[in-house]
């Protein structure tokens, strides 16, 4: 996985420090080590290897320093970083223990593992901010939702409604998105144990084992069969960021049109300036939410042809996975980010628009609810 390059002129507006800590290379890299202790910790539990060299793997891979240089360079030959990464490990452990380590595995199964491990933190940190996200929208309901507001269908005025209406309609797929995360959570980031051709354990108890004990080490959840080219584990995760990351972009297309200057039933503290027109105030933060909505909706089309890897293993559609996933991983960070500060933004204390009343006394009819 790669990251922003938080030193951009755009870093700070469309991309996540925490996240990209998180799918930085030398998490990656943290992370394939911690999978290879683990490793070596189950065999031992299950006599396939000796007990003495596990702890000598482990204490290997705590102690660990890669040589970035070589990896880089190693990996541009290889298409993976694991060989690479395997020698160097190797390297610093005596002769006797090198041959115990990463026993039955292939690169997949640590690169993948690698991914889960990450994307279970990054779960941890969407969640939070998820949190803080409803309690936001839930203590503007509570404080303005007795407000009337036009209601607009088709871009046009319809009738009068409560702010509370509105807001129920960002907080509910919301509301059912972070529960969907909780059962991600609980079931959706899987141990990737499959070996060269992905058959470890399919047939062997031993293995099998092995594979359920390093889920526990790992706190992953163990699937039913190694899912080398199953990818539907990855991609269901890139469906619900993208969901996110629309529901998102709704709320912000929504706050764009109600603080329109014609229209002001919010007031955005902290806009962006011009630097042509000082008396404009830009929306950024709705902006950003709309666009990353479109960016995220626009990616997870390429995660789904991660569904169509060919054959026990796909280099090709695996690629396309490292070049995508993180990319969604950030939007949906600063998504998430964004929304919360639009949202301690938005000012409403000021009226808020009412439907006209024609002369007749009553509001204008909307002819067929169109």
């Amino acid at each position: 996985m790669r990251s922003h390059d938080a030193r951009h002129h755009l870093g700070k507006l469309l991309g996540d420090d925490e996240i990209e800590r998180i799918v930085s290379s030398e998490a990656d890299i943290g992370a394939i080590l911690r999978f290879e202790a683990a490793l070596a910790t189950a065999q031992s539990i299950h006599a396939m290897i000796p007990v003495d060299a596990a702890l000598a793997i482990g204490k290997a891979c705590d102690e660990f320093d890669a040589d970035a240089t070589k990896l880089r360079d190693q990996t541009a030959i290889d298409g993976v970083v694991v060989p690479a990464l395997v020698a160097q490990l190797k390297s610093c452990l005596s002769q006797d223990i090198q041959r115990f380590v990463h026993v039955g595995a292939t690169s997949q199964d640590a690169i993948d593992t690698s991914l889960m491990l990450r994307l279970k933190q990054i779960a941890l940190v969407y969640g939070r901010r998820l949190d803080d996200l409803l309690s936001q929208l839930a203590i503007v309901c509570g404080d303005h939702g007795h407000k009337p507001v036009m209601a607009r269908t088709r871009m046009r005025d319809a009738k009068s409604i409560t702010l509370k209406d509105r807001l129920v309609g960002w907080q509910q797929p919301l509301q059912r998105l972070r529960q969907q995360l909780g059962s991600l959570q609980d079931t959706g980031f899987l141990l990737q144990l499959g070996g060269p051709v992905g058959t470890f354990g399919t047939s062997d108890k031993n293995e099998r084992n092995v594979a359920s004990t390093l889920a526990e080490l790992l706190h992953l959840c163990l699937p039913e069969r190694p899912w080398h080219t199953a990818r539907w584990p990855v991609v269901e995760i890139a469906n619900w960021m993208s969901t996110l990351t629309g529901c998102l972009g709704k709320l912000g297309q929504d706050v764009l049109i109600m603080s329109q200057d014609s229209i002001s039933d919010v007031r955005l503290e902290g806009a962006g300036s011009s630097s042509s027109m000082p008396h404009k105030q830009n929306p950024v933060k709705g902006e950003v939410l709309v666009a990353l909505a479109d960016y995220n909706a626009t990616l997870v089309g390429g995660m789904h042809r991660a569904l169509m890897a060919e054959n026990e293993r796909s280099g090709s559609m695996w690629t396309l996975e490292w070049l995508i996933l993180p990319e969604m991983t950030v939007a949906t960070g600063c998504s998430l980010r964004t929304a919360v500060e639009l949202l301690k933004d938005a000012d409403l204390s000021r009226p808020a628009s009412a439907v006209s009343v024609p002369s007749g006394g009553r509001e204008q009819p909307v002819s067929g609810g169109r």
